[in-house]
């Protein structure tokens, strides 16, 4: 990885998404050469501000393809950054906000196959990481040998594999990756209000694998927007935004690698990368984890977030 703070494109490459405030961030441009004009503008800004890693998946609408177009119309390749998108999800929605069902979860295979030969078409020699995408222990993905031969030829030929967990039970599903090996990298969520995951990632560093940090605000709870009083003091108190202190906490945990912004606006991005350069009071993490939630409760909370 080449850069603490990396671009997720989760919020960029589909008009809806379950971030807070999504909905006014994109202001009724939905259509695909809009989104295409603003995917481009947040990647210039984070490229300009010395972002190097892009985070993208084969859900995530037409994320690939804007990435893909912007690396070429910017002249960039596998040199100058580190792409790593992911596989499992198909996009179902068809470019709806309403659209009944957004993604489909199949970590078999024949979807493995399918969506790396996408990917690839798109995004050639720059895919550098390929990441199983919300791997849990219940999916089955861990007990499919086929899919896991796979992806140890697909290690062997040079691509880095990686995994991204999800739910109450991220440490349990590291654990068992870190068991079996193969992996190279692991995407998990972790921010002030969900921290569990914490201890396992730390072990998976110190492992060797690299450690990329999803849902550092927490789908947009830990921004302004989401009026938690805590946040709001202690970023007022630090001289900063919440966004900026959210992400903060993440890069000052020694196992952490890339913290992904989900920035849909370049001005969401530059407040996110304002966290890079905070000098925050010594104490003030440890004041903030009375906000913390359980995990039941806080997957519980995630899972009713209105897409939009």
């Amino acid at each position: 990885m080449t850069s603490r703070i990396g671009l997720g494109l989760a919020a960029l490459g589909r008009p809806g998404y379950i971030n807070l405030g999504h909905g006014s961030d994109l202001d009724g441009c939905t259509d695909e050469e809009s989104m295409r004009r603003g995917a481009h503008a947040v990647l210039d800004v984070a490229y300009a501000s010395g972002v190097r890693y892009f985070d993208a998946a084969r859900s995530y609408g037409r994320a690939e393809a804007f990435l893909a177009e912007w690396l070429d119309v910017r002249g960039l390749g596998p040199r100058e950054v580190t792409v790593g998108s992911k596989w499992g999800y198909t996009y179902t929605a068809d470019w709806q906000v309403d659209a009944a069902v957004h993604e489909i979860k199949d970590l078999s295979l024949a979807t493995l196959r399918r969506q790396l030969a996408e990917s690839r078409e798109l995004l050639g020699p720059n895919l550098r990481l390929y990441q199983i995408h919300s791997a849990t222990l219940d999916s089955g993905v861990f007990d499919d040998t086929a899919v896991l031969d796979e992806l140890d030829r697909l290690r062997a030929g040079g691509l880095s594999i990686g995994l991204s967990v999800t739910g109450p039970e991220q440490a349990r599903t590291i654990e068992h990756a870190l068991e079996i090996g193969g992996f190279d990298a692991v995407q998990a969520t972790w921010n002030l209000l969900e921290t569990a995951a914490g201890p396992t990632l730390a072990a998976a560093h110190t492992a060797g694998l690299a450690v990329i940090v999803k849902e550092a605000l927490a789908n947009g709870r830990l921004s302004a927007r989401g009026q938690i009083g805590q946040i709001m003091e202690a970023a007022r108190e630090a001289g900063c935004t919440p966004d900026a202190l959210a992400l903060g906490a993440v890069l000052a945990q020694p196992w952490v690698d890339v913290v992904l912004s989900g920035a849909t606006t370049t001005a969401e991005l530059t407040s996110n990368l304002a966290a890079r350069t905070l000098e925050l009071e010594p104490g003030l993490f440890e004041r903030l984890t009375t906000i913390r939630e359980d995990s039941d409760t806080y997957w519980s909370t995630r899972a009713a977030l209105p897409w939009n």
